[in-house]
């Protein structure tokens, strides 16, 4: 078994649900395919929907109570390609499960298929060979779950599926600036021309570059929401957007809601799950 890198447990009272936080980076044989491994847990048995945002991951999401609902699909675990439209994410008994954020050039090193394949989609984890892995997570305790993904996925990584060096400069590059890259000049840095640069985008990660480049000023956004920055002209001029009234279009195209609705409907129980994580 691999060696157990930090794990960040919190639990906490929000307005009288119980509410566990589980939080931890990869293993680092497996951290260039999948980002950080975030588990959560509450003990509220309603329905509770949830919008699924556009970002630069590719999303695993392990259920380990009750099926989860999306896009149609009812899944005890599924795998959610990069999309430029929000998700309505959809659970009707009491929360327990695990999220994991996936580079999507990792994608085809693990599932076999590329990130392309699945964006829009959502795909049954039992799809890749791991239908097995929702029950045998749930025997276990949290630092025990994360070491049991990690081992899990480092055997997928013995063998990874490497992109060429040009498309990985170009994501790396896009991602690096949130965005705020001429596609045109990030042709230009890898030597491609802008045509095959987007032909590449395309077959791969499913979005052009212009998509990509969309989805992650709009990410940038949201995590500077998330930190209390609430002043919107000011933070559409740092993410690149032309003005505020170009920020809240934006959203309304990919969140399905205004920064101010967004706020509202989930921003309070995000700001409490990251100050206690950053207590622990």
């Amino acid at each position: 078994m691999l060696s157990d890198p930090k794990l960040s447990v919190v639990t906490f009272t929000l307005a009288f649900v119980t509410v566990t936080w589980a939080i931890r980076e990869p293993h680092p044989v497996v951290r260039p395919l999948v980002t950080r491994y975030v588990g959560y847990a509450n003990d509220e048995v309603t329905l509770a929907v949830h919008r699924g945002l556009p970002s630069r991951h590719v999303t695993l999401v392990i259920s380990l109570a009750g099926p989860v609902r999306m896009a149609g699909r009812s899944l005890q675990a599924l795998v959610g390609g990069l999309h430029t439209r929000a998700v309505l994410i959809r659970q009707d008994s009491a929360q327990e499960g695990i999220q994991l954020e996936l580079d999507p050039l990792g994608v085809r090193t693990l599932f076999g298929v590329t990130a392309a394949e699945l964006s829009g989609e959502v795909a049954d984890l039992a799809d890749f060979g791991l239908g097995w892995l929702p029950e045998r997570l749930r025997e276990l305790p949290w630092r025990e779950r994360f070491a049991l993904l990690d081992d899990v996925l480092a055997t997928r990584a013995v063998e990874p599926v490497v992109p060429p060096p040009e498309l990985g400069a170009a994501w790396r590059r896009l991602r690096g600036a949130g965005g705020q890259v001429r596609v045109t000049d990030l042709a230009e840095e890898v030597g491609w021309s802008r045509r095959h640069l987007g032909e590449r985008f395309r077959t791969e990660l499913g979005l052009t570059p212009k998509q990509a480049a969309r989805v992650l000023r709009f990410e940038r956004a949201g995590s500077l929401l998330r930190q209390g920055r609430t002043d919107l002209a000011a933070l559409a001029a740092e993410c690149g957007f032309y003005d505020q009234a170009h920020l809240t279009n934006e959203w309304r195209a990919l969140a399905g809601c205004t920064p101010g609705t967004w706020i509202a409907e989930e921003l309070p129980f995000l700001q409490d799950q990251e100050t206690e994580v950053a207590r622990s």
